[in-house]
């Protein structure tokens, strides 16, 4: 169990982020046209997990902002955009901000992918969605970098997820 922040409020996930050096468990996520996406529909390709508790906060719409503006200078790097958040609210986000260099997928249907990866906030006011946290994959789906940010309100950092690409 991690133990995170939010506001000063002390708040807990269901576990421990994947370990650097593993594998990225396969999930199924649901895309904006509700079909499901696992970890196969980007074979080959260097992910960025920017995962956040829902779009429609300040910090987890800066973080979407901030990798949409990154996302077009990486090469063979896709940023998946990953929330409990209805597709529909993620689209209409996106729409709305012109954001079109990330992919986002919805953890709404099992929580499945929060609960497997320990990144799932077990109590306080967010419970039931996920954490703050940067996964950095590379394109055999090996783990690079985890990140947990501490207070959830925080911007995780961009540039340590990017260094390792």
């Amino acid at each position: 169990m991690a133990s995170i922040t939010l506001k000063g409020n002390a708040i807990n996930t269901n576990g421990e982020l994947p370990k650097v050096g593993s594998k990225l468990a396969d999930f199924k996520l649901i895309q904006s046209d509700l079909s499901v996406a696992t970890l196969s529909n980007f074979a080959g390709k260097k992910l960025v997990l920017n995962i956040f508790p829902s779009i429609d906060t300040g910090t987890c719409a800066a973080s979407v902002r901030k990798f949409n503006e990154k996302a077009a200078q990486l090469e063979n790097t896709v940023v998946l955009c990953i929330s409990r958040d209805l597709p529909f609210a993620q689209q209409r986000f996106c729409g709305a901000e012109g954001i079109a260099n990330v992919v986002n997928l919805s953890d709404f249907q099992e929580g499945s992918f929060g609960k497997n990866n320990g990144l799932l906030i077990v109590d306080g006011p967010l419970a039931g969605l996920l954490s703050r946290v940067l996964i950095v994959v590379d394109a055999d789906g090996t783990i690079l970098h985890t990140e947990q940010v501490a207070e959830i309100v925080d911007e995780p950092n961009y540039d340590a997820a990017l260094a390792v690409l």
